[in-house]
């Protein structure tokens, strides 16, 4: 659209819709989905870049293999904590606006983690940049089903943005891969490589995306600063419990754990009291009484299928996101293979991310959510079953090629249905802050999975090194093979934990609901607000 609309209410006039869709050419649809895409590869590749990194990033700022896992949760930590924030803000004030906003962040604290000189200043400008994918993924989320109206195409744009995920993890892996092994500068040319990427992304978001739709509501201040705060004490406590000087019974790990939940049960109670004064007539909204940064309704809605669907969300990410980290670690440090070696291994999850996004496209009109949720996630649950029995002497073809492909196809069947599936049963003035939840727990996965497993695998090699005799050192860098070994087994056993978790309360919940794609492009009149009453009204 050539003009900025301003919404008085929380619905786009049928004028308004039927004038987007006119004024859009093929190739600018094609350039928003693209630039969308390139958001969420973005936003993954910078945790599987770094993945295959670490043993780099360790010897060259001498950080702690214990501590290695907060180069990846401070960025999952701070984008998961402030997706639901920043969508709120990208439906309020503009999704555009907040996505160049998040592609500037990302630019310039890509290029300070590349110029770092210690551990703890990565680790914070990895936070920083956690930050900017919190703002470019929600607005990417609320730009694609503003840009399509429910239709084939929205399925089409849906599944490509979904697609993003795993072949952004396959490109971040190929692409620091060869980084790390053939530049002067090794991981330190990730980051520089993130921040072009993203300048260009920025570009094509500012030549292609809709002239922004705005409001004039108040911003619930108070529930994005209670939720934070609280988030981030939790998902820190879990990533530091295990290395604590007490473990768990540190005095602040407990206090922090404690004041997060306290933190997180306000925030609920918050939203709560905000949803019922809307309600209300005879309330009138302020300042002080925003309309909620999150209606806890929205949890409810399709007879509460949406829960369901965001728990899937959080526990498939727990199994992907952790099944990267310790199979780069394996070949690295188990196998000593080169970057160059394991990215290599790494290439089918590329190829076969980008197939799968075309076959979810065509079926995902045709087949229910059931199937893609049940087989996603059980084919997620496979791939770490594999390197949990994997034998080190088998050639690459008999357990990691299968495990690659199955992870990839897995994480983009549920990946893409669950995204289609929010789309569909939100509401238009809240697309962006539901996509934000949907990645929220997605972000939160990652983290919880990284530090479960992270502590599983230093039980085990800890008690396998005691029975052999060997006390281990501060680094835990003379630890025997066969102790890491079990310990490896051991993480992508938990790693299956989760993704089975997931698909046995999909194969309970989710049995009902049907099919959420679209076969063809529906009538003007059946907008986001009409498929969403709709939907809403049948059985999930």
């Amino acid at each position: 659209m050539s003009k900025k609309l301003t919404r008085s209410s929380d619905s786009i006039s049928l004028e308004e819709a039927e004038d987007r869709d006119v004024q859009r050419s093929l190739w600018r649809s094609i350039f928003i989905i693209v630039t969308c895409t390139a958001a969420m590869v973005i936003n993954v590749s910078n945790i599987s870049s770094v993945s295959i990194s670490l043993p780099n990033i360790e010897r060259d700022l001498d950080i702690k293999e214990e501590q290695l896992q907060w180069l990846i949760s401070a960025y999952s930590l701070s984008s998961g904590c402030f997706l639901l924030f920043f969508g709120r803000l990208a439906d309020i004030h503009g999704r555009k606006k907040a996505f160049m906003i998040g592609t500037v962040s990302q630019v310039a604290f890509s290029l300070g983690c590349g110029f770092a000189q210690s551990g703890t200043t990565l680790v914070i400008l990895r936070a920083f940049q956690g930050i900017g994918a919190a703002a470019t993924i929600p607005s990417s989320l609320g730009i694609l089903a503003y840009a399509f109206p429910p239709s084939k195409m929205r399925s089409v744009a849906f599944a490509t943005f979904a697609a993003g995920a795993p072949v952004g993890g396959a490109f971040g892996m190929l692409i620091g891969g060869v980084l790390v092994q053939i530049t002067s500068s090794h991981w330190r040319s990730t980051f520089y490589l993130v921040a072009v990427v993203s300048a260009l992304t920025g570009i094509c978001g500012m030549i292609s995306f809709d002239a922004d739709v705005t409001s004039t509501e108040a911003v619930d201040w108070i529930g994005a600063s209670v939720i934070t705060v609280g988030l981030v004490m939790i998902v820190f406590v879990l990533g530091q419990g295990e290395v604590a000087s007490e473990g768990w019974k540190t005095p602040y790990i407990v206090a922090l754990l404690t004041v997060g939940i306290i933190m997180v049960s306000l925030f609920l109670l918050w939203e709560r009291y905000l949803e019922q004064g809307i309600k209300d007539p005879y309330r009138a909204v302020s300042a002080w009484r925003p309309p909620p940064l999150m209606s806890l309704s929205l949890w409810t809605r399709a007879k509460g299928r949406m829960a369901v669907i965001l728990a899937i969300s959080f526990l498939n990410s727990c199994t992907f996101t952790s099944w990267s980290f310790w199979v780069q670690l394996y070949y690295q440090n188990y196998l000593l293979l080169t970057p160059m070696q394991t990215m290599l291994r790494f290439i089918p999850m590329f190829v076969v991310g980008c197939l799968c996004n075309f076959l979810v496209a065509m079926f995902v009109g045709k087949l229910s959510l059931v199937v893609f949720a049940v087989g996603g996630t059980l084919l997620t649950a496979f791939a770490p079953i594999l390197l949990a029995l994997i034998d080190p002497t088998a050639t690459y073809w008999a357990f990691c090629f299968p495990s690659t492909i199955l992870v990839v196809v897995g994480a983009d069947l549920v990946y893409t249905a669950g995204m289609i599936f929010i789309a569909k049963i939100a509401l238009p003035h809240e697309q962006s802050v539901a996509g934000a939840l949907f990645q929220t727990m997605a972000q939160l996965g990652a983290a919880v999975g990284l530090a479960v497993s992270t502590l599983v695998f230093n039980i085990v090699v800890k008690d396998e090194s005691a029975d052999l005799g060997v006390t281990l050192n501060s680094a835990g860098t003379n630890a025997p093979l066969s102790a890491q070994l079990k310990g490896y087994r051991s993480a992508q056993w938990t790693c299956a934990a989760f993704a089975l978790m997931a698909a046995l309360l999909a194969a309970l919940c989710l049995h009902g609901v049907g099919i959420v794609g679209h076969k063809k492009t529906l009538k003007h009149v059946d907008s986001d607000q009409t498929i969403a009453e709709r939907f809403e009204s049948k059985d999930g």
